[in-house]
């Protein structure tokens, strides 16, 4: 049995997971991942940064039967702002990183490795894009979805063009494969990893 595996992984396999933004990046613009997850009472943001405009995260969190109000939680993979952007949308959330966690003017320090948000949400440090970088392990009836700037679209790039250490990446990298049977990356459509996704 692979240790390393199951602490990874969320103790429970019972969240809802909506994409409600698929994300990108061109020279026309950049906009990111904006994913919805649904664990009982907890009910999560990852990642409401930049989109063309902020309906595109409203609307389909509101068909998926959430108010922003409702929002429990929200998580930053990092702190670019094309990533962060919207975070105000949630007014009674608490806030993720990579060393704590931010509720109202209180400011708790963690370290965000392996720490859960629900029975079947976990948060793994998974630096190397930027030195916070974390992505968020969900576990779903269907598998296990693990949001994560650790690529930035199905396609990697095998090199990070931003990337602060490489190394890093590639062990990350790594480190989701062995539990990821699905990839929401920062700037993408959620896709299934195989043997051509970049390592």
């Amino acid at each position: 049995m692979d240790l390393h595996r199951n602490h990874d992984q969320p103790p429970a396999r019972k969240a809802r997971v909506v994409v409600l933004h698929d994300g990108y990046a061109s020279p026309r613009g950049v906009a990111s991942s904006v994913v919805y997850v649904e664990d009982g009472n907890v009910r999560v943001v990852v990642d409401p940064g930049m989109v063309r405009d902020r309906s595109l995260i409203l609307d389909p969190l509101r068909e998926a039967g959430c108010e922003p109000d409702q929002v429990t939680d929200v998580v930053f993979s990092h702190h670019h702002p094309d990533h962060t952007l919207h975070a105000a949308l949630f007014p009674a959330a608490r806030f993720h990183d990579w060393w704590a966690v931010y509720e109202g003017d209180q400011w708790h320090s963690r370290p965000a490795d392996r720490a859960t948000l629900g029975s079947s949400i976990r948060l793994l440090e998974t630096p190397g894009h930027t030195r916070e970088d974390i992505s968020t392990v969900i576990g779903t009836p269907d598998g296990i979805v693990v949001c994560s700037h650790l690529w930035w679209t199905a396609e990697g790039p095998d090199e990070d063009p931003r990337g602060l250490d490489q190394a890093q990446i590639r062990s990350g990298r790594k480190r989701v494969l062995e539990i990821a049977d699905r990839i929401v990356p920062g700037h993408g459509p959620a896709f299934v990893p195989d043997e051509s996704t970049p390592r």
